[in-house]
């Protein structure tokens, strides 16, 4: 079939127009700048993605009222998205995989994470951390998914037609952490009202995810895009919800399509800007939630019934999807407690509450299309939120541990928060200190397994999760944690519902210390200065203090001496009395690091710089003891 190279000069910049066939998916790119990294081996692409999808074929109608969006001549759906490629330009340093990255909010994750420091719009080498993804051959893809996304600071969004005819309502919960008048609804920042004054507008408030719901009456607030005014202000620390009929409703689930059109183009089209073997989809937090979601909805499979990615990686996403198939959605929401849907795990499961019996893989649009798995969850997705990671690997009913299938790995980043926090830590929103304990180091080496695996089907390294059996998972009312002064207990977080009947709540048993005893456990956590958890109260400042920080967890340090453990009444075994001296503690965190190696846990090149940081943690957590030296 004929392809077209159109050359279009657009002011001082150049614009190359890709077109595909007629029937193409991805029907052409708009580049905007294609630069090199300077310094580097590297390029950027970037541009628009322009989009073309049949409304009738089977694998598209799965969309939310994609049958009420306009359609070309061809009767097909148009939309376009933003683009941005980095790779390498020599061909002999790929290793032939593209790591098509799902965007969180519009922002780029991996390169910070991946690569230590990495710039978002790396311009130098220096903007490249120490470009870890790109030497090992990586290509690094982007594509905008989200519609509600603002494009500032080089977030990246995409542009989808409306819905015609619908007038529903959208909802949006909100919890304030101060007594202004004036509050942001930030779940509805893509949705204008339809009309402000509108009495069916709505303003409740409640005091927990399930506690009843009061009305406030409508003379005492008004709205103005989605920022709602309250006559006397509103209580910290309790939840709102606001309800409203938007002038639109955009189709928000192409971006799933676009997410895999994007990577069927990579593998499939001659004259795509970039071209590999393989694909590699990698979700954090919100993203990962979409990938469950893509995968549950059979996005893996193209128009033509092809496998688009060949692995997926949702990382902090625990049990939960995302709010975007479905009229109303809100992708931004970090309500987890409505969007723990059933299938929880890949493989097919019978659920007690609505007699279903399905998989996020195994279903009868995703069973011909799985991709190899890895799912990386923290303390925080176990306890918080209502993301009920331990359902990805427990029968619904929470009584048995489920045998993973051969192309799924589950890895547990043991008594870590959704993302570290910085060291020093301090409070912040919450009642204890912030969590700072360092996953990514865990993360990169697990990346490494997955390009083997993908590469030359190399097994990577076994799962290490929480279990029933061994008595490492366990029913929230039993958790050992110990009696801290000041540390409310965690048996007071509430299960999530649905229907009304009660999700089982699992989470990671703990140790002594408090400490949890099961999963990939870091040299910070093996030699421990501190308890580390996936829970942190809301600080009586802002209100709330039973509820959970979003997100958040907690680091709460070790008495210096058995004397000052006494004096406060801490259980938990001193510093001096687990470590003699400075150097025996880093003596014991260098085994650990290099037990960690052997596994598969740890790379080897990035021991010295996990011994840099044991070595700060001693260093700042004891620098006004004795003991120190």
């Amino acid at each position: 079939m004929l392809k077209r190279l159109f050359v279009v000069l657009a002011g001082l910049g150049v614009s190359i127009v890709c077109v595909a066939s007629a029937h193409a998916e991805l029907t052409r790119v708009d580049v905007t700048t294609r630069t090199d990294v300077t310094g580097s081996p590297y390029e950027k692409i970037v541009g628009t993605a322009h989009f073309s999808v049949d409304p009738k074929d089977p694998r598209n109608r799965v969309i939310a009222d994609l049958d009420k969006a306009p359609t070309n001549s061809a009767g097909r759906v148009e939309f376009s998205a933003d683009l941005y490629i980095l790779r390498s330009k020599e061909a002999n340093r790929s290793n032939d995989i593209a790591l098509v990255e799902v965007l969180n909010r519009g922002r780029k994750l991996v390169l910070n994470g991946f690569t230590r420091g990495a710039s978002n719009d790396p311009a130098t080498a220096a903007d490249l951390g120490d470009a870890f993804l790109l030497q090992r051959g990586f290509t690094l893809v982007w594509i905008g998914w989200e519609f509600d996304v603002r494009r500032t600071d080089g977030a990246m969004k995409i542009d989808v037609p409306n819905a015609q005819g619908i007038r529903d309502f959208v909802r949006g919960d909100f919890i304030p952490n101060d007594a202004h008048e004036q509050q942001t609804v930030g779940d509805l920042v893509g949705y204008t009202p339809l009309d402000a004054a509108s009495a069916e507008n709505r303003l409740t408030v409640r005091d927990n995810q399930f506690a009843p719901e009061t009305v406030i009456a409508r003379d005492r607030w008004t709205l103005a895009a989605n920022n709602v005014t309250l006559k006397g202000g509103f209580e910290p620390g309790r939840i709102y919800m606001l309800s409203y009929r938007p002038k639109e409703h955009p189709v928000s689930g192409l971006g799933m399509a676009a997410f895999r059109d994007v990577a069927s183009w990579i593998k499939h089209a001659p004259d795509a800007l970039v071209k590999t073997r393989q694909t590699l989809a990698f979700g954090s937090s919100q993203s990962g939630r979409f990938l469950r979601t893509f995968l549950y909805y059979g996005f893996n499979a193209d128009e033509k019934g092809r496998q688009v990615y060949d692995a997926a990686w949702a990382h902090i996403s625990g049990a939960a999807r995302l709010s975007l198939n479905e009229r109303g959605a809100t992708p931004t929401s970090l309500t987890m407690y409505e969007i723990t849907r059933f299938p929880y795990a890949n493989q097919s499961t019978r659920d007690p509450i609505s007699g279903r019996t399905e998989g996020v893989l195994d279903n009868e649009r995703s069973r011909d299309t799985q991709p190899k798995t890895f799912f990386t969850n923290t303390s925080v997705e176990y306890w918080g939120g209502g993301r009920s990671a331990a359902l990805v690997h427990t029968s619904p009913d929470g009584m048995h541990d489920l045998k993973l299938a051969d192309n799924t790995r589950v890895y547990y980043l043991t008594g870590a928060q959704h993302g570290p926090a910085r060291f020093p830590t301090k409070v912040n929103q919450g009642q204890q200190p912030d969590n700072p304990l360092e996953y990514w180091w865990t993360m990169r080496a697990l990346m490494v397994s997955m390009e083997k695996w993908m590469k030359d089907g190399a097994a990577p390294p076994e799962s290490r999760y929480p279990m029933l059996a061994d008595g490492t998972l366990v029913p929230v009312a039993t958790v050992a944690f110990p009696k801290l002064d000041g540390v409310q207990s965690p048996t007071i977080i509430p299960a999530i519902q649905r229907d009304g009947k009660h999700v089982p709540f699992l989470v990671p048993q703990v140790d002594a210390d408090g400490n949890e005893r099961a999963g990939v456990r870091t040299a910070e956590s093996l030699v421990p200065l501190a308890t580390y958890t996936g829970w942190n109260f809301r600080n009586r400042a802002i209100g709330g203090p039973t509820l959970l920080v979003s997100l958040l967890g907690s680091r709460i340090p070790f008495a210096a001496t058995a004397s000052q453990a006494a004096a406060n009444r801490d259980p938990r075994k001193s510093i001096a009395d687990r470590y003699t001296s400075r150097d025996a503690y880093l003596a014991s965190a260098k085994q650990a690091a290099e037990t960690l190696v052997r596994g598969g846990y740890l790379l080897a090149q990035d021991v010295e710089q996990v011994m840099a940081r044991m070595q700060a943690q001693w260093d700042a957590t004891t620098a006004a003891t004795s003991t120190s030296r």
